[in-house]
């Protein structure tokens, strides 16, 4: 095949070897792939389909772009810029020398660059480019993770997964956050839930998959100490209606909202999912449907026409898988539980809970403030404190400084207030969302706000004296003993006092 006269020049011989050597690390990082990676890593498409591709389109535009200039070349001079093509005698030691170095060279920096490519898009897959590239922005998120069941999972097998689509899905959003942390325009805290991530069965399914929950009840201990003189540990036991395998088609409990048998879908009135005024649910098998409205703030049919569907997955429950922050009064617990803070200070957990939920402009000023506040209770308090426990004063002080450090980000407004935990109802409405007794189908059939139908209590109480029960309803929820509580907790859901704006 003859090639064109206006071919010969340097710009279109250039080209010509820029896409020669991006074709060649594309098949050269498909096998790679293919063969080390599994063919899924997340960021393997920003190389093999997106960068590569571009840059082999790129060579083969400067094929033409040479031409046009040569031509113009040609016209004003008469004569071509460079010889048809150079001769090459291998017999001339010079000649074959140089020959020599330009191939062994080309090959080693062509496997240098692919390399090197490789190497770069493995690190942006890495936890520490996702959480300290934007050191400030992203601390709280990396911080959480690191103390999470997700440790060992990097950020993007979530937050992008497999495939070159979502990654290119994900980088399109990260441009707009680059820009935002040069600008320094990014809201603080990040707001969630996430628009653009990717569903929860294409991520969280490959480990949980539906399948796989096998356990019909599973028993969880909650630990908490009051905020009395002597901390009174409290305990309660609770057997969690998990619901058993999705496989035999009838799983019931907490995960009957995912089987397979049902479709659960929900219009949200807020940014947050904190209000979900519309719930339908859909039996896949036979395709019939009811539809319950909240009875408080019932949406009009134009409204529900006009606002977004969300069908419900793991997220909508466990939405804090991997970034989850201690309340103050939880950060305590778990230090006294692990013995950094000594139980028999007195009044230790109603003190310490205080300074930790107390505002402060820096980490630096809080933990200066959780020292001086312990120090000065105390002195005012329990003054043989100070002399005689002095070790124990300082284990405590450290350990809440510690838990200060990994839980509250004054820079970004981040806490355990900033961020909804929907997995449970405690402290944010989570389950009562829809299982409030508020939501009626057209019939007046109600989305069930039956506490039994979750969990049940097998024992609670002190560890001295812990009530229990072989009860299959299991024990009537008994709130611990508070001063001047009574029994108004039992007419108001447990938010009213225990969320952060209670």
């Amino acid at each position: 095949m003859r090639l064109p006269p206006l071919v010969h020049n340097r710009l279109s011989y250039a080209g010509a070897a820029i896409a020669l050597l991006a074709l060649s690390a594309i098949v050269f990082l498909f096998i790679l792939n293919t063969l080390v990676g599994g063919g899924e890593a997340p960021y393997a498409g920003l190389l093999i389909f997106i960068l590569l591709p571009a840059v082999l389109i790129f060579g083969l535009a400067l094929i033409p772009l040479g031409m046009v200039v040569e031509r113009r070349h040609v016209r004003r001079t008469g004569s071509a810029s460079i010889p048809r093509f150079p001769v090459v005698d291998l017999n001339d030691a010079r000649q074959r020398n140089a020959a020599l170095i330009f191939v062994l060279g080309s090959v080693v920096l062509l496997f240098l660059t692919v390399f090197g490519s490789f190497q770069a898009y493995e690190a942006t897959e890495s936890v520490a480019f996702c959480g300290s590239t934007c050191h400030t922005v992203m601390e709280p998120e990396k911080v959480a993770h690191q103390r999470s069941p997700h440790a060992r999972v990097r950020c993007v097998e979530c937050h992008v997964g497999p495939g070159a689509d979502w990654y290119f899905k994900s980088k399109l959003s990260g441009a707009h956050q680059v820009y935002a942390v040069l600008t320094d325009s990014y809201p603080r805290p990040i707001p969630v839930p996430l628009a653009d991530l990717r569903p929860a069965r294409e991520t969280c399914e490959h480990c949980h998959w539906p399948g796989g929950h096998a356990d019909v009840q599973r028993l969880k201990t909650r630990i908490g100490f009051l905020p009395d003189a002597e901390n009174t540990r409290w305990d309660i036991d609770l057997l969690v209606n998990v619901g058993g395998s999705h496989a035999a088609g009838g799983s019931a409990g907490v995960h009957w909202h995912l089987n397979p048998a049902n479709r659960v879908e929900y219009i949200a009135a807020d940014a947050a999912r904190q209000e979900i005024p519309w719930v339908r649910v859909t039996d896949t098998r036979s395709g019939a449907s009811i539809e319950y409205h909240s009875t408080e703030a019932p949406l009009s049919a134009e409204q529900i026409a006009a606002r977004p569907v969300r069908t419900m997955d793991c997220l909508d429950c466990h939405n804090r898988p991997s970034h989850t922050f201690d309340s103050p009064g939880v950060a305590v617990d778990r230090a006294m539980l692990a013995g950094e803070v000594d139980p028999t200070l007195p009044w230790i957990k109603r003190t310490a809970t205080e300074l930790l939920a107390a505002e402060y402009e820096s980490v630096a000023a809080a933990e200066a403030a959780i020292d001086a506040g312990l120090r000065d209770y105390y002195a005012e308090h329990h003054p043989e404190v100070l002399s005689e426990r002095a070790a124990a004063l300082d284990d405590a002080t450290r350990a809440l400084q510690a838990a200060y450090r990994v839980n509250f980000f004054p820079a970004m407004r981040a806490s355990w207030a900033a961020y909804p935990d929907n997995a449970g109802h405690f402290r944010f409405p989570g389950c009562i969302r829809c299982h409030d007794g508020l939501h009626a189908s057209a019939d007046g059939e109600v989305v069930s706000s039956e506490c039994t139908a979750c969990h049940t209590i097998t024992a609670q109480g002190t560890v001295d004296a812990p009530t229990r029960s072989d009860d299959p309803l299991g024990l009537e929820f008994q709130h611990p003993p508070i001063a001047d509580l009574e029994d108004a907790w039992m007419d108001t859901p447990c938010t009213d006092c225990h969320a952060p704006d209670s």
